[in-house]
């Protein structure tokens, strides 16, 4: 009896796991969207002013970091919820400090 409780409980923590999946599935779309918006502003402005944005190089770091952890979650590699469940994650790589169009 013992072990058909505990096989019950696995697959409630797995069905529940598959629920959180689903959502970070949603929440990794709109990161990509975010990711391609911001793309395309950071080189609108590079065109225009012949620089790119530092504000906008510094969320797009942020976002790419925090769609990584989102990635790993939902491919079963880390087990810590992402945000909103958890802490948002700080920048792990920090952007170079020259880009260069060679």
């Amino acid at each position: 009896m013992g072990s058909i409780q505990n096989t019950i409980l696995s697959r409630k923590k797995i069905g529940i796991r598959l629920l959180y999946t689903v959502f970070f599935l949603i929440v990794f779309e709109i990161l990509k969207i975010i990711v391609q918006v911001t793309v395309l502003f950071q080189y609108v402005y590079l065109f225009i002013t012949k620089t790119y944005s530092k504000p906008v190089r510094k969320f797009s770091n942020k976002v790419s970091f925090y769609a990584y952890r989102v990635m790993r979650y939902i491919t079963l590699n880390e087990n810590t919820l992402p945000f909103p469940f958890a802490d948002f994650p700080e920048e792990n790589d920090a952007p170079v400090s020259a880009v260069r169009f060679e």
